[in-house]
């Protein structure tokens, strides 16, 4: 069983391992500052934020990096998932945004579907070794 690279449980290949990065509460002056220069509805700053943070998951194996990506998948084939309820952030939570237009993007979806476009890129080599290996043992 593939386990959580943090915790002894399974893995839960969730979709907010990619974004979760971007969660800038009380880290404002650190990690807000050098976000909140990307607007992430740009194309250009789109793909700059992917590659530089959402693909950079040196904690995930390349088994977990299948999984996820594999998840990622089964959600962009289907039209009705709400890939804006990812970007909501409940005012309960201790959670917040780079800037206040990050949980109401203008195409959820659109930033979804190029992660998985780059991370088939740029994962490729443990994408293709952990496609090899027996399931089973993992």
């Amino acid at each position: 069983m593939l386990k959580d690279p943090f915790l002894n449980e399974p893995f839960d290949p969730r979709l907010m391992w990619f974004i979760g990065m971007f969660d800038v509460y009380d880290r404002e002056e650190t990690r807000g500052v050098e976000l909140e220069v990307y607007n992430p509805d740009d194309t250009g700053d789109r793909e700059a934020l992917i590659r530089k943070y959402c693909l950079d998951l040196p904690y995930l194996s390349h088994r977990h990096k299948l999984v996820l990506l594999e998840n990622l998948e089964v959600k962009l084939a289907d039209p009705t998932y709400d890939f804006q309820h990812l970007f909501e952030i409940d005012p309960c939570e201790a959670a917040s945004w780079p800037r206040e237009e990050w949980d109401s993007l203008e195409n959820p979806r659109g930033f979804f579907e190029e992660i998985y476009k780059l991370a088939i890129e740029v994962w490729e080599l443990d994408l293709a070794k952990a496609s090899s290996e027996d399931r089973s043992i993992w």
